[in-house]
């Protein structure tokens, strides 16, 4: 017996999931970093072009296809053109790859709660997230050596999401939603306001702020804009696309698509003003240049977060542990919605129950993920998988579902934009229609092409070409297998 399709509670409900989707750990954890790698204020405005041209056009497409047809994207795909059930399961299977890698940052963020505590990242934060904590292999293969440390509490993340999943659409994604983001905020803009406070503050902000025009020559810079974009908003992966089939007939995309957007922009931007004045601060206090005072990665934020938390004073063991529990709380409701895209996917595939359907999609990750992400290779993994996943995955399935509706299907295109239109308050007209299939899919095939020449002849960063070619090369190979696999299987319903 097959469960009953959720709704939303209502159009406010959807919202505060979208943005929970969009805002969280990505927000802080990995929109500064990008920036930072990228050339700090000359990554702003790629990003803010990327978000115009590409994100929020994207974001209604993902909407519009899956208010329409009230499934998930395999389905709604299928729905629009032929072949679109392939693309539906490659987006599925990029959500999969995604939620393995991002729980073990989800767990960073728990982990800091309890390090809060006294603050026990010490005087150096940089060495103990790596050294300490993380305990990271020198080696330049894969370390099979497991940290307990991280070990257990990764379980303990998958447990806990696993329990919200099987709480559903009303009372496990959006009640969490409502309830944690909000906290989310508040604590943020104040700790936000610390960081502004703290002597060398502005040294930081002009890192950030500062456009370096020759850096806006050089192409990674758009690439990561475009790549991040995508990643941060939800969109080409089947989130927003999963999301908007719970909506209710009668919903409003464009305005609840305007109100996420720049709801999620607008948090990495002020996540980078916190971050780059920590930074600031560090460099005035150790006497080095901004770029000289931590190494660029994906553990920025756990660096120049607590040493903002630890110039606190009083109160700041309190301050730090709401803060990352909150921020942790954020990751929780990105990570389910993550998986609710698989989920969903396999129980209008396969009509499976709810209970059926996450305790093998979620159980079977859960496993997966545990085995990589508490090794001592755990932020390479993170990396590498993140790097391939979201400049080959998202984008490429983004670019896909582009050519195949606005270039061969131009009939589905019209159809969609007068969907939303038949129930939105603001418009889509044929600049939509244009954006999307002249200046986004051109960006994208660019974006796309230059990627992989570059990671074919060049390789990501100084990872060892075996690392990339089973983790790297290896995820997107994965991708494709498993989607043309699923699409050839037939719906239970026709069996």
């Amino acid at each position: 017996m097959t469960d009953t399709r959720e709704n939303w509670t209502s159009r406010s409900g959807f919202i505060i999931a979208a943005v929970g989707s969009a805002v969280g750990l990505g927000n802080i954890w990995r929109f500064p970093y990008v920036a930072y790698e990228n050339g700090g204020g000359a990554f702003l405005i790629p990003y803010l072009i990327a978000l115009i041209t590409a994100g929020l056009p994207l974001l209604f497409l993902d909407y519009a296809t899956g208010h329409k047809s009230n499934n998930s994207p395999p389905k709604a795909y299928r729905a629009l053109f032929k072949g679109g059930e392939t693309l539906g399961w490659w987006q599925v299977c990029v959500c999969i790859v995604i939620g393995l890698y991002y729980a073990s940052v989800l767990t960073w963020a728990g982990s800091y709660v309890y390090f809060s505590v006294g603050q026990m990242w010490g005087s150096d934060p940089e060495a103990f997230f790596f050294k300490t904590y993380l305990q990271t292999s020198e080696a330049t293969g894969f370390d099979l050596r497991f940290v307990t440390n991280i070990f257990w509490p990764l379980v303990g993340i998958w447990m806990l999401t696993l329990v919200i999943l099987y709480g559903g659409v009303k009372k496990g994604v959006e009640l969490s939603n409502k309830i944690f983001m909000p906290l989310l905020f508040v604590l943020f803009t104040i700790l936000v306001i610390q960081s502004l406070r703290l002597p060398g503050a502005v040294e930081g902000l002009n890192a950030f702020f500062t456009p370096n025009w020759s850096k806006m020559m050089d192409y990674k810079v758009w690439l990561a804009a475009y790549g991040h974009t995508f990643f941060s908003l939800s969109v080409g992966f089947g989130i927003m696309v999963t999301y908007a089939s719970y909506l209710k007939p009668k919903t409003d995309l464009t305005g609840s698509g305007l109100i996420v957007g720049f709801a999620n922009a607008s948090t990495e931007i002020l996540a980078g003003i916190g971050i780059f004045a920590a930074l600031g601060f560090m460099a005035v206090s150790a006497g080095k240049p901004v770029d000289q005072v931590v190494s660029g990665g994906i553990g920025l934020a756990f660096i120049a977060f607590p040493k903002i938390i630890s110039s606190l004073g009083s109160g700041a063991d309190l301050f730090g542990i709401l803060f990352f529990a909150s921020l942790f709380v954020a990751g929780i409701s990105s990570m389910v919605s993550i998986l609710e895209v698989p989920i969903a996917a396999m129980q209008d595939k396969l009509k499976w129950g709810r209970k059926k359907a996450v305790t093998i999609i979620g159980g079977g990750s859960a496993i997966v993920s545990v085995f990589l992400f508490s090794s001592v290779n755990a932020i390479k993994l993170v990396d590498i998988v993140d790097h391939f996943i979201n400049n080959i995955g998202i984008i490429g399935g983004a670019l896909i579902s582009i050519i195949s509706i606005a270039w061969f299907k131009r009939s589905a295109l019209i159809e969609l934009r007068n969907h939303v239109n038949r129930i939105s308050t603001i418009q889509l007209g044929k600049g939509w229609d244009f954006t999307l299939t002249v200046i986004t899919s051109m960006i994208l095939l660019i974006t796309l092409t230059m990627t992989i020449y570059h990671l074919i002849t060049e390789g990501y960063d100084s990872y060892s070409m075996s690392m990339q070619l089973m983790f790297g090369w290896g995820c997107v190979i994965f991708c494709g297998v498993i989607a043309v696999i699923l699409s050839q299987m037939k719906d239970r319903e026709e069996l």
